[in-house]
């Protein structure tokens, strides 16, 4: 027989006998709730009190710690949203990353690799990601240099290469075909005195350039950094001033098309551990058409090492290049920087200082002391022959930089050739000093033939003096 009247039973529980009022403030220590992030609450039965975990948290709120977290739908719910985010946010990143790489010419720059095969074959488009992981996301402890061009980083690959990047500063949109055609051209340039353009990053609003990294500081530290153990020789400052002028023969001569670079200077002079001098820093180049010898142009460079004509005319010649060449022989031969507020105020600028010093036979006054001895005094006034010859301030009448780079070579080959000589009779010296390396010659004196060769005697009393004093 089936029992008609039915009862559901509820089975509650209840702490103690005290509210949660009470109980918080018992001093029994009879409170039980343990965990962070829980809440106490009165039973509906009686005067007890229960417990649970507080809003957005889940677990046992009885013992400790254990009301760790969000729940698991709430936590699939924010992860979801992130993702959601994340993904929207990198398909942005990646449509800007693309729209950049074409404005600055990627296409144009990857038709011409497909092009050319194997004569492209070091040249590389680098990615964003790649070189943000290389620098540390373009760390300030991996600056190695700031100009008014942009910043230059070092970059690390997974595989420990160094090599450099230049970040720019702007990037005139007009001219990234001419960029590109820079970028295809300079990938292409194998000279030991060039600094090798590795490749590119198109997917940033200013393209990155990135160039094999060199070790060991820039010319210009090299000849003002006092902290330096040991000063530049003679010999080496010879070296270093040949490859230099090489490396702009080359660059003139003998690439396809001709470039100038624009802002040659001593902080554009890189040096390797053997001193071996590499010219960098295109970032100012152009290039100029074969049938071309000049072209004008918005004025760019460094105060100091500008072309006088250049800057007043505006018309850009291989020319300018050798002027500022010729401020940096003035700088390896003086040890004096290329603008200075040490220096009187009409010769603030080395180019003057230094023309004026020869002009009025104060040479010996203003020379490195360390880098003139008996045995190089005439390759010495050879050397300050050629800088004068290069800071004329009418470009008609500097040498090439051919003949700049022949002359310290011939220079440089004599020197070597007297070193490894010194059984060799005075006869021989003698003649070895007198003999041109180039039919031309510039005079040692602004004024007549007269004045120069006296300008000549006299500058070689000045230079012998010393040695003369015992000193």
């Amino acid at each position: 027989m089936q029992n008609k009247d039915a009862f559901s039973l509820v089975l509650d529980w209840a702490i103690g006998n005290h509210t949660c009022e009470n109980a918080k403030n018992n001093t029994t220590g009879s409170y039980a709730c343990k965990a962070a992030n829980s809440n106490c609450y009165n039973s509906k039965n009686g005067p007890e009190y229960l417990y649970n975990c507080s809003s957005g948290y889940q677990g046992n709120p009885y013992i400790f710690d254990g009301c760790p977290g969000i729940s698991i739908s709430l936590l699939v719910l924010l992860l979801g949203g992130s993702s959601v985010l994340l993904g929207l946010k990198r398909g942005k990143l990646i449509k800007l990353q693309e729209k950049y790489f074409q404005q600055n010419g990627g296409l144009m720059l990857q038709e011409h690799i497909l092009n050319h095969g194997r004569s492209m074959e070091t040249t590389k488009i680098f990615s964003n990601e790649e070189l943000k992981k290389a620098t540390n996301n373009y760390d300030e402890n991996r600056v190695l240099g700031k100009g008014g061009y942009g910043t230059v980083y070092k970059g690390v690959l997974s595989d420990n290469k160094e090599f450099a990047i230049k970040k720019s500063k702007l990037c005139d949109k007009s001219q990234i075909e001419q960029f590109i055609n820079e970028v295809i051209l300079l990938t292409q340039i194998n000279h030991r005195n060039v600094v090798k353009l590795l490749g590119c990053c198109l997917e940033t609003e200013v393209p990155l350039l990135v160039y094999e990294f060199i070790t060991n500081g820039t010319l210009y530290d090299h000849i003002h950094d006092i902290s330096r153990a040991s000063p530049l020789s003679w010999e080496k400052r010879l070296k270093i001033a040949t490859e230099i002028a090489r490396a702009l023969s080359y660059l003139h001569s003998e690439t396809s098309m001709p470039i100038i670079h624009r802002d040659v200077k001593s902080t554009n002079i890189l040096l390797d551990d053997n001193h071996t001098a590499k010219v960098a820093d295109f970032g100012a180049s152009r290039l100029i058409a074969l049938d071309q010898t000049e072209i004008t142009t918005l004025v760019q460079g460094t105060l100091g090492y500008l072309d006088p004509e250049y800057f007043q005319t505006g018309q850009l010649t291989e020319k300018s290049d050798v002027y500022s060449l010729g401020v940096v022989l003035a700088e390896l031969l003086t040890g004096e920087e290329a603008i200075s507020t040490n220096r009187p105020e009409t010769y603030k600028n080395l180019a003057m200082y230094f023309v004026s010093a020869v002009k009025e036979d104060r040479l010996f006054h203003i020379l490195q002391d360390h880098i003139f001895n008996e045995g190089n005094i005439e390759p010495l006034k050879k050397v300050v022959n050629l800088a004068k010859g290069c800071l004329r301030l009418r470009w008609e009448d500097r040498p090439t930089m051919m003949e700049v780079a022949m002359e310290l070579e011939g220079l440089r080959n004599m020197e070597k050739h007297l070193w490894g000589k010194d059984n060799q009779t005075t006869e021989e010296t003698e003649y070895l000093l007198r003999t041109p390396t180039l039919p031309f010659n510039i005079d040692i004196g602004i004024g007549s033939s007269a004045s120069a060769v006296n300008g000549h005697d006299s500058m070689i009393n000045q230079l012998l003096k010393p040695l003369d004093d015992g000193q």
